[in-house]
Order: C-alpha cells, then sequence, then structure tokens
C-alpha cells in the first residue's frame, strides 16, 4: 500500500515522529493517530516543542486530539476507549489508584470501574484469578467493574459503548449515598 502526503521531500531519509505522526492521521484516521501519539507521550519519545510544532500543523479540526492526549495510558486499548468516550461527552479519570484493589485503568464518575486488558498476560490463568480477586474487592467497595479485551475494543467497539451507555443510563457510575448527603 502506497501512501502520499504535501509533506516537502526532506534531504534525508529521516522522517521525524511529528510528521509520521501527521502521516499516521492523514492515513489512518483519528483513532489510530491518538493512541500512536499518546504512546509516544507515555514513552516520553515527544518533548514539549515537538508537541507545539504538532499542535502547529495539525490541521484546526484536529487540535483537540492533541490537547486530549496525556501520557499515562500504558496501552493503545486505554487510548482508543479514552477518546471514543470522550466523543460521547463521557470524562474518566485514568490510573486510579484504589485503595485494597491497586491502580485501574480507568474511573467514569464516582464508582465505574472501567479496565482494558490487552497485554498477553492476561491469557494466564493466575493472571485472570487475579483480574477477578480485584474485581471482588473493588464491589466490597462499591464499585462495579467493566472489563473488556482487545477484541471487543478493536472489533465490536459497538457493544462497549452499548455496554458503558447502558450502565451510566442506570448511574451505576454515580454513588447512591453522595446524593443523599448533599440532600441532607
Amino acid at each position: 500500500m502506497q501512501h502520499w502526503n504535501e509533506f516537502p521531500t526532506p534531504a534525508t531519509t529521516e522522517v521525524t515522529l511529528v510528521d509520521a505522526l501527521l502521516q499516521i492521521r492523514g492515513c489512518l484516521g483519528d483513532d489510530a493517530f491518538f493512541a500512536t501519539f499518546e504512546s509516544a507521550l507515555h514513552l516520553g519519545a515527544l518533548d514539549k516543542r515537538a508537541r507545539r510544532e504538532l499542535r502547529a500543523r495539525i490541521t484546526e479540526s484536529a487540535r483537540w486530539l492533541v490537547d486530549l492526549a496525556g501520557t499515562d495510558a500504558e496501552s493503545g486499548l486505554e487510548s482508543l476507549l479514552r477518546i471514543r468516550l470522550h466523543r460521547l461527552g463521557l470524562a474518566l479519570r485514568t490510573q486510579v489508584e484504589i485503595p485494597g484493589v491497586g491502580r485501574v485503568d480507568f474511573v467514569l464518575g464516582d464508582r465505574l470501574i472501567l479496565e482494558v486488558d490487552g497485554r498477553a498476560g492476561h491469557d494466564d490463568p493466575d493472571d485472570r484469578h487475579r483480574d477477578r480477586v480485584r474485581d471482588a474487592v473493588a464491589s466490597s467497595h462499591g464499585f462495579v467493574t467493566l472489563r473488556f479485551d482487545y477484541a471487543l475494543v478493536v472489533h465490536d467497539w459497538a457493544l462497549v459503548e452499548q455496554a458503558i451507555l447502558a450502565a451510566v443510563g442506570r448511574d451505576t457510575h454515580l454513588d447512591p449515598w453522595a446524593e443523599r448527603v448533599r440532600m441532607a
């Protein structure tokens, strides 16, 4: 597959990371760009100057992608979930430390934990068991966990979105005691 762009032909064959990111967006779209960009930020491959350059060179309508991106996504799946839920108007807290549970990928609202399991280690029965123990401990603290794997996030996003929106529609993400405290 060949791709063309409007970048000037460089004097060398070296392409900057900013050029590569712009090319990814042009060829693969916003989601792939965002996941790759967050990965580069997480790895420390882009400094503030390069981020400013990227923001200046990307189309004005896409600058929000640069502004939304953070350094805390530990996988492309986390980035995909973040950008897709952002489009739905849902704000997430990322890499949240919950006492007794440990760090979770996301918390939506007061108590809805969203986990995305993409790493190969989740094929190990011991890792799956540890995840179930964490989910049970989280439940004992009043949290609800929705857990999605690579195949769901990448190939069946509609089902993931439906599950999350249904939970939000039932106010599962809200602490039922918080409203009572505000009313007292």
